[in-house]
């Protein structure tokens, strides 16, 4: 048996409403959510970055799988908002989390499905019997452009898995697929600060293309359907997105519940699915059956068909709950000290 052996998330205490953004730009109505639209996005403190956030997500992972850090032979971070241009994230975590020298690292990145490519090839490597255990993460910050409609979603966080075998097992991968296509929705060319969209074009032939045909390709590869799952988790770039691509798959809103978490904390970016997965580990019950599907702009989906186990329940108090995370300290921002924090004032002299 493969699969987690350890999860942890982690998401800063800076808040901004959708509101006030919108009140910066003339747009009050869109500051105002329709039904449960999103409310609020995370921000990332002056002093945190897709570094920091893996970090924590790590070592809460590392305490809830229960193994020594030096044991973890690969360590890979899937983000789009690598602080270093030519330098690593890697390095400085492995660091941090205490792995040792003898560890594999690399920086992976595929727009908002890095995360789980990362975790793509963390767990190919232990079914390969390449190592015992492998650390992947996704985190990122936002990087949504001023008067932008990625600022309202575009936010920060990370979630860690540590992929092993065994007993140790608690959640368990019983199937992977993916899909890739050369489908340009999304983009940011070097040098420049902002990525690019080409706005309703990232739907039907990109975001629901490679959603729904990876979904429905390992629907068909582990022999199951949707109502064999009690959990479902879909990128999550809006709102909308991820129910309409769960209507088109034969799923219900009520198996996106628990880990549907844009209306608190906005998209993640590479974080956005594997966030959604940390949120369902807190509260999935022993045989329960969860289906992760992420998408990445350029474009490409990962889809992981996941069992709980017994194992899981137990694992839990050894690191704080995402929930807790979402419901506990928060700071409330104004625009001014949002923009403060994400540098978007640039001052000369």
């Amino acid at each position: 048996m493969f699969g987690i052996v350890g999860y942890g998330a982690y998401v800063p205490c800076y808040r901004i409403r959708t509101a006030e953004i919108a009140a910066q730009w003339g747009r009050a109505s869109e500051g105002e959510p329709k039904g449960k639209g999103l409310v609020e996005k995370t921000v990332p403190g002056m002093d945190e970055d897709t570094i920091t956030i893996s970090v924590e997500a790590g070592r809460h992972a590392l305490s809830r799988a229960g193994i020594d850090p030096r044991r973890v032979g690969a360590l890979y971070i899937g983000s789009e908002s690598h602080p270093y241009a030519v330098k690593p994230s890697g390095t400085v975590v492995a660091e941090a989390l205490g792995l040792g020298r003898e560890v594999h690292v690399a920086d992976f990145e595929f727009a908002c499905k890095a995360g789980t490519e990362a975790m793509f090839c963390a767990l190919s490597h232990v079914k390969a019997g390449e190592m015992d255990f492998a650390l992947a993460i996704g985190a990122d910050t936002a990087q949504g452009a001023p008067a932008d409609p990625l600022e309202y979603t575009a936010s920060a966080g990370g979630a860690a898995f540590v992929f092993g075998r065994g007993d140790l097992v608690t959640c368990e991968v019983e199937c992977t697929h993916s899909v890739t296509s050369d489908t340009p929705d999304f983009w940011r060319r070097e040098g420049n600060k902002y990525p690019r969209h080409a706005g309703r074009y990232t739907g039907e032939p990109a975001y629901f293309k490679h959603i729904v045909d990876c979904a429905a390709a390992i629907l068909e590869k582990s022999g199951t359907s949707a109502k064999s799952f009690q959990h479902a988790v879909f990128h999550m770039p809006n709102d909308k997105f991820p129910l309409a691509a769960a209507k088109k798959l034969g799923f219900s809103p009520a198996q996106l519940e628990a880990g549907f978490l844009v209306r608190e904390m906005g998209n993640t970016y590479s974080g956005s699915s594997p966030m959604g997965l940390a949120a369902v580990l807190d509260r999935a019950a022993a045989g329960e059956r969860i289906l992760v599907v992420s998408y990445g702009s350029g474009s490409g989906s990962d889809g992981f068909v996941l069992r709980a186990t017994a194992e899981l329940a137990g694992s839990r108090d050894r690191a704080p709950s995402l929930r807790a995370q979402l419901d506990g300290h928060r700071v409330q921002l104004t625009y001014a000290q949002y923009a403060k924090y994400r540098g978007k004032y640039h001052l000369n002299g």
